[in-house]
């Protein structure tokens, strides 16, 4: 359903993104933001679904600032090798990759010609809370198990628009504690709980939990049919 178009940021980097486009006049656009594995089959099937669902999705490769063409899968040493690339893209100087967002929130709004919305899972959920509380142009956010969203540096910071956070309950990256400080700290965000583990949304992981995928999911795209609309 997509194929790769080649974007360019502010300060004039260019790096690919995985573009899924609606049958018919886009109803709204949805920023892909991938987890720490990159723009895999994954992600561009996340894409396809926002597609599908009416939506030009657009997943830019965050990874490209430190290594291109990331394609990793979910076995112990591609964990390990995404969280040094995760690792290093954090290390790099301010703006660093959310200038990639911009770019990728600019193209889907021109491309479009409708609002934006984020999603991101995993470290994606990360970037898509700091998206929602620093960049240009976004309607609306849905962070997945953003791990570190929950943290001290980075659950203060304020939303420019509407959010709604997703969270397992059993999720050893993301302690409940933190989650349910997280929510009494930013009382405009929506915070759902589910029964399930990090990475629940991911087909391809053992911790897929497809009750909790197709909830989230659900609760997701009437989010955006509010915001985007």
């Amino acid at each position: 359903m997509g194929s790769f178009v080649d974007l360019k940021a502010a300060d004039g980097f260019g790096f690919p993104a995985y573009v899924a486009q609606p049958q018919g006049t886009p109803k709204g656009a949805v920023v892909v933001l991938q987890e720490i594995f990159g723009v895999n089959s994954h992600i561009r099937s996340v894409a396809d679904g926002y597609a599908a669902a009416g939506y030009l999705a657009v997943a830019p490769a965050t990874f490209h600032r430190v290594q291109q063409g990331v394609e990793l899968g979910y076995t112990e040493a591609d964990m390990k090798a995404g969280f040094g690339l995760k690792m290093a893209v954090e290390a790099l100087p301010a703006p660093g990759v959310m200038q990639d967002i911009q770019a990728a929130v600019d193209h889907a709004a021109q491309a479009s010609g409708k609002k934006v919305g984020v999603v991101g899972y995993c470290w994606g959920g990360l970037l898509t809370w700091r998206s929602a509380c620093g960049l240009k142009g976004i309607s609306a956010a849905a962070p997945y198990y953003g791990g570190g969203m929950t943290a001290e540096a980075d659950a203060g910071r304020q939303p420019l628009c509407p959010v709604m956070a997703h969270f397992g309950d059993q999720d050893h990256w993301i302690p409940l504690d933190t989650v349910e400080a997280f929510r009494a700290r930013q009382p405009g965000v929506t915070v759902h709980v589910y029964g399930a583990n990090h990475g629940f949304n991911c087909d391809q992981r053992g911790s897929f939990h497809q009750p909790s995928a197709e909830l989230a999911r659900e609760r997701t795209l009437a989010f955006f049919a509010q915001h985007l609309a």
